[in-house]
C-alpha cells in the first residue's frame, strides 16, 4: 500500500508561482511513474503532468507546459509540481498519483492507469 499526501497548495495572485509537493510512503517510490492531476468545479479530472520513474522523461498538458514542470527525488520519495506565470483557470484541487507499473510516459494521461493517489490540495489563483 502506497499513501500519497500532497502540501503545497493556497491562494496566489494571476502570474504568481507555487510548488506543489507530493510525499509517497514505501519503499518501491523509485519504481513508479508519477503523475499530477487536477480538477476544478464542475469540470472533470484532467491531467497535468506526468513524469517517468527515472525521472528521465516528462509531458505535460498543452494547457501548462512552458508553465509548469514536473521532477522527483526518488531519494526523499518525493515528487515536485513548480508552477509559474500561473492563471485562474489553473484554479483546482491538484492529486498526485503513482502508477505502480512504473514505465515510461506512454499513456500517462490516462487516469485509470493509476493505482494510488493523494487527497489533494487546492490551488486558487485570484485575478
Amino acid at each position: 500500500q502506497v499513501q500519497l499526501v500532497e502540501s503545497g497548495g493556497g491562494l496566489v495572485q494571476a502570474g504568481g508561482s507555487l510548488r506543489l509537493s507530493c510525499a509517497a510512503s514505501g519503499r518501491t517510490f523509485s519504481s513508479y511513474r508519477m503523475g499530477w492531476f487536477r480538477q476544478a468545479p464542475g469540470k472533470q479530472r484532467e491531467f497535468v503532468a506526468a513524469i517517468s520513474s527515472s525521472g528521465g522523461n516528462t509531458y505535460y498538458a498543452g494547457s501548462v507546459k512552458g508553465r509548469f514542470t514536473i521532477s522527483r527525488d526518488n531519494a526523499k520519495n518525493t515528487v515536485y509540481l513548480q508552477m509559474n506565470s500561473l492563471k485562474p483557470e489553473d484554479t483546482a484541487v491538484y492529486r498526485c498519483a503513482a502508477d505502480s507499473r512504473g514505465g515510461g510516459i506512454f499513456g500517462a494521461t490516462d487516469s485509470f492507469r493509476y493505482d494510488y493517489w493523494g487527497q489533494g490540495t487546492q490551488v486558487t489563483v485570484s485575478s
